[in-house]
C-alpha cells in the first residue's frame, strides 16, 4: 500500500512495477522502482499477522538493483509493528528494523543495519559493512539468531557477522573507567625532563640582538646642523643566539600517561533476549532519491536461514548471468551509438569550417559586417 506522505507538499514518488532495462527473465525480474527524481518513497505490505521472533532466527532479505548508477538515495527495507498506519507511514514511523545499502557521495556506500531497542531508541551498527553500487541487481540479507548473533550477507556471502552486543550498543559497557580513581603523587607522566648537566653558558644574555653596522659610514653629504647628530644604522648580531632552552633527555622514572583502572560498570546487566522482537507486522520501503531508478524485488521474511539462501539463489541467481550479459550488450551499444554521433559532429563541424588556404593572401584582409555580428 502506497503512503499519503508528502503527497500534499508534491514531493511523493511513485512507484512502477518493471524489470528494468537489464535483466533475465522480464516477467519474472519485475520489481518495484523509483520513478521520479528527488522524491520520497513510501510503500508497505501486511504480512497477514502480527508475529515475534522469540526461539528462532529472523531472516530479513530482499534484491536492489541501482540501474540508473545511484549518486545519493537509500535503498533499505523497514520492519514494522503492528502500530502502522501505512497510509501515513513515513521517516518519522517507528520501525523495528531498518536494512539495506546507502549511497550518498564517495563517503556514505554502506549497509544500513539499525535496530530499534527496548527504549525505542535506533542503533546504527558500529561496523562499517560495504554495499554493491554497480547497476545489477544484488541481494541483501540480515539474519538474526536467538543466541544473539547476526550476519550480513550480499549476494548470499557473509559481509559482517557477531555478537549484537559487540557491534551495537543495546547495553551501557562492560566496563568504565572507576571515577573515583585518582593519580598517585608519585605517578610521573614526563616523557622528558630538564637535562641539569646543560647549563647556560657565561654571558649569553649579555650579547644584543643588534649591532651597529661596521661597513657603515657617514654621507659626505651629511649635516650635523641641519641633520642631527649621525648614527650608524644596525643590523643583525650574528653571534645572537635567541633565548637559552635547556636540554630536555628521556625520564628514567616517566610510567607513560595515566589512566583511571577499569572496574565493573553497575549499570550493566546482561541481557540474553537481544535478538527479540516481540511485535512484527509490516514490511515496507521508506527511502529518499535524488536520482530514480532503483527496483526492489524478492522480499522475505522468515526464520528459516536455508530457505533463505536458496531462494535468493532460485531468483537471484537464476537471473544473475543473463542480466549481467544483457547490462553489458546495453552498455556496448551505447557506447557505438556514443561513438558515430561524436564522429558525426566532427565531421560537420570539418565540413561547415572556414579553410584559410582558399582565401590565400586575401584572408587577412576579411572582416565580418558588423550588422552581422
Amino acid at each position: 500500500m502506497a503512503s499519503d506522505w508528502k503527497k500534499d507538499e508534491g514531493t511523493a514518488g511513485d512507484f512502477v512495477l518493471t524489470a528494468g532495462k537489464w535483466f533475465g527473465n522480464e516477467q519474472d525480474d519485475r520489481g518495484i522502482q523509483t520513478s521520479q527524481d528527488a522524491r520520497f518513497y513510501a510503500v508497505s505490505a501486511d504480512m497477514g499477522a502480527t508475529f515475534s521472533n522469540e526461539g528462532k532466527s529472523l531472516v530479513l532479505q530482499f534484491s536492489a538493483k541501482h540501474e540508473q548508477k545511484l549518486d545519493c538515495g537509500g535503498g533499505y527495507i523497514k520492519l514494522m509493528p503492528s502500530s502502522l498506519d501505512q497510509k501515513t507511514f513515513s521517516g518519522d514511523s517507528p520501525y523495528a528494523v531498518m536494512f539495506g545499502p546507502d549511497i550518498c557521495g564517495s563517503s556514505t556506500k554502506r549497509v544500513h543495519a539499525i535496530f530499534t531497542d527496548k527504549t525505542g531508541k535506533n542503533l546504527l551498527t558500529k561496523k562499517t559493512i560495504p554495499c554493491e553500487t554497480d547497476e545489477l541487481t544484488h541481494v541483501y540479507t540480515l539474519i538474526v539468531h536467538p543466541n544473539n548473533t547476526y550476519a550480513v550477507l550480499v549476494d548470499n556471502e557473509v559481509r559482517e557477522s557477531g555478537d549484537l552486543e559487540d557491534h551495537w550498543d543495546f547495553l551501557p559497557p562492560r566496563e568504565i573507567r572507576d571515577p573515583d580513581a585518582s593519580k598517585p603523587e608519585d605517578w610521573d607522566d614526563r616523557a622528558r625532563i630538564p637535562d641539569e648537566t646543560d647549563v647556560k653558558p657565561e654571558g649569553w644574555d649579555a650579547i644584543p640582538e643588534t649591532i651597529t653596522d661596521p661597513e657603515a659610514t657617514k654621507p659626505e653629504d651629511w649635516d650635523d646642523e641641519d641633520d642631527g647628530e649621525w648614527e650608524a644604522p644596525t643590523v643583525p648580531n650574528p653571534e645572537f643566539k635567541g633565548a637559552w632552552r635547556q636540554k630536555t633527555i628521556e625520564n628514567p622514572a616517566y610510567k607513560g600517561a595515566w589512566s583511571a583502572p577499569m572496574i565493573p560498570n553497575p549499570e550493566y546487566v546482561a541481557d540474553d533476549m537481544l535478538y527479540l522482537q516481540k511485535d512484527l507486522r509490516y514490511v515496507g520501503f521508506e527511502l529518499w532519491q535524488v536520482k530514480s531508478g532503483s527496483i526492489f524485488d524478492n522480499v522475505l521474511v522468515t526464520d528459516d536461514v536455508e530457505y533463505a539462501k536458496t531462494f535468493a539463489e532460485k531468483t537471484w541467481g537464476a537471473s544473475r548471468d543473463a542480466e549481467k550479459a544483457m547490462f553489458e550488450a546495453a552498455k556496448k551499444n551505447q557506447q557505438e551509438e556514443d561513438d558515430a554521433e561524436a564522429k558525426r559532429l566532427a565531421d560537420e563541424a570539418a565540413e561547415s569550417g572556414i579553410d584559410e588556404d582558399e582565401f590565400g593572401d586575401d584572408y587577412d584582409d576579411f572582416e565580418t559586417p558588423k550588422d552581422e555580428l
